[in-house]
């Protein structure tokens, strides 16, 4: 490398070249290969430099041409070929366009179309609310929403930027807005992606489960590229001015009230005109924006969490969060499940395919059964209740009636309770609507409420004795074996 740098020093100088291969002991040769050489890439970078200078020149003209309707790169690379035939190809061209606008700061002019994209972020200021029995200031975040053809602005302050306040804030907005845009922006934040990128970032499920709930594509701003979302942030600074400033002086004590204040604030901000027009921003929202939105799906989104279990022999799974049973079709037993709740309603999913669906409910240790998931042997026992059995016993007569409303009143378990009602009335059809009111009267008249007795007074037959005052008889129980006993 020394030899080549002195050979090409030596030449400037216009030393010939056999002095130049006798001063550094080469062969003549040896020095015209490399001049030519030198030559030949002086003649390219001669080339390469005019070829650059040509492309640069060109492109304010790409520039001002791409603000206007279908114009594309591609189209004007094509006119650029068709002006330099000798230019770069069109991923070079595109690449020096790239760094062009980087270094001359330029931005594109992207025209907004109604009803495409919504802009969502939380401003980098926060507002506070103060505990009125310690003095406690809480700082709040403050989420806002820009659609981005209207400017129709959506402001809400909520306790954090975590999922479970970021996801009700967006459904917010949109029923705000009473429509949904085809494209959800929202910033790099974890409530939104997993992973941050410069050209796919890794949206989370929740997000993405939003989405879909919603038919809006999520296309978060690219990481550390704050022109993706110049719109919000320049919304952002206009929020600073126009409900931070007049609430900087303001004590709140709870949520409600500053979202109140900033509710008021907001509209005065959507009903201003616009610089330089006379529409503000609900106007071009009404008049161009508002019917090209989507329309917002029957229920309202809610976050779901998630969590598996095993189908009981019941034919239940178990929310294990509240400690509640929920059915599910009985040929599924035995079987992994996968239960998706919101704070509403629970789903059971079995190889992606939902087998159940029940209203949640939070008091533990209960079951919430549907008939038909139950096999039909079981299908009976699921309706059992006090109510079922006193309907049942008062169409048959009022003593019996009486008397089964004792029976459920005497058992702590239900279910016990429940077998014996079946049991005793069970004998309306065993031996005859008579027998089983005269054996209630009897039993009654002992003072002893269960399906034992009962069952003796009839097998004995007690039922057909006159009835008497009870002197000199001895209550019936099931300890008391009568003359059946002794046959």
């Amino acid at each position: 490398m020394e030899e080549l740098k002195q050979i090409k020093l030596l030449n400037e100088l216009g030393i010939g070249k056999k002095t130049i291969a006798r001063q550094l002991g080469i062969s003549k040769n040896t020095v015209k290969e490399y001049l030519l050489k030198e030559q030949s890439n002086t003649t390219k970078e001669v080339l390469a430099s005019s070829r650059l200078s040509d492309c640069h020149s060109f492109f304010p003209y790409c520039k001002e041409e791409l603000g206007r309707t279908g114009v594309t790169r591609q189209i004007l690379w094509a006119e650029y070929k068709a002006k330099y035939p000798s230019g770069y190809g069109y991923s070079q061209f595109c690449e020096h366009f790239a760094q062009w606008l980087e270094k001359h700061h330029a931005t594109l002019h992207i025209k907004q179309q109604p009803g495409d994209k919504m802009y969502i972020d939380f401003a980098g200021d926060k507002l506070s609310i103060v505990d009125p029995s310690t003095g406690e200031i809480q700082e709040v975040e403050v989420f806002v929403s820009v659609l981005g053809y209207s400017g129709l602005t959506y402001v809400k302050a909520c306790p954090s930027q975590k999922k479970e306040d970021f996801l009700p804030c967006i459904t917010n907005a949109l029923e705000y807005y009473g429509g949904v845009p085809k494209v959800l922006v929202p910033d790099n934040l974890k409530s939104a992606v997993d992973k941050a990128g410069a050209f796919e970032p890794e949206i989370n499920r929740d997000m993405l489960d939003l989405g879909n709930h919603y038919n809006m594509a999520i296309m978060p701003a690219r990481s550390r590229k704050p022109r993706d979302k110049a719109w919000v942030e320049r919304m952002v600074a206009i929020v600073y001015n126009r409900i931070f400033a007049p609430l900087r002086n303001r004590i709140f004590t709870n949520l409600p009230e500053l979202n109140q204040a900033i509710a008021e604030l907001l509209e005065v901000h959507n009903n201003l005109s616009l610089q330089k027009r006379k529409e503000c921003r609900w106007d071009l929202f009404e008049q161009g924006e508002k019917e090209l939105l989507q329309p917002l799906p029957q229920e309202r989104y809610e976050l779901k969490e998630y969590q598996k279990a095993k189908v009981m022999k019941n034919s239940h799974v178990q929310l294990h969060k509240d400690r509640h049973y929920y059915s599910v079709p009985y040929k599924y037993i035995g079987q992994m499940a996968k239960i998706i709740y919101t704070h509403s309603h629970i789903s059971v999913y079995c190889t992606n395919e939902r087998i159940a669906y029940h209203i949640r409910d939070y008091k533990a240790h209960k079951y919430t059964t549907t008939k038909e998931h139950l096999p039909s042997t079981h299908q009976f026992v699921s309706d059992w209740n006090p109510d079922k059995f006193i309907s049942w016993a008062t169409r048959i007569d009022p003593i019996v009636e009486k008397y089964i409303a004792k029976v459920l009143e005497n058992k702590s378990y239900p279910e016990q309770t429940y077998r014996s009602c079946v049991g005793i009335l069970s004998f309306e059809k065993k031996v005859g609507r008579d027998r089983l009111i005269a054996a209630c009267a009897r039993a009654t008249q002992y003072g002893s409420y269960n399906y034992k007795v009962i069952e003796q007074i009839i097998n004995n037959k007690l039922d057909r004795q006159p009835n008497d005052d009870g002197q000199g008889t001895l209550p019936l129980h099931e300890n008391i074996r009568g003359p059946q006993y002794y046959k």
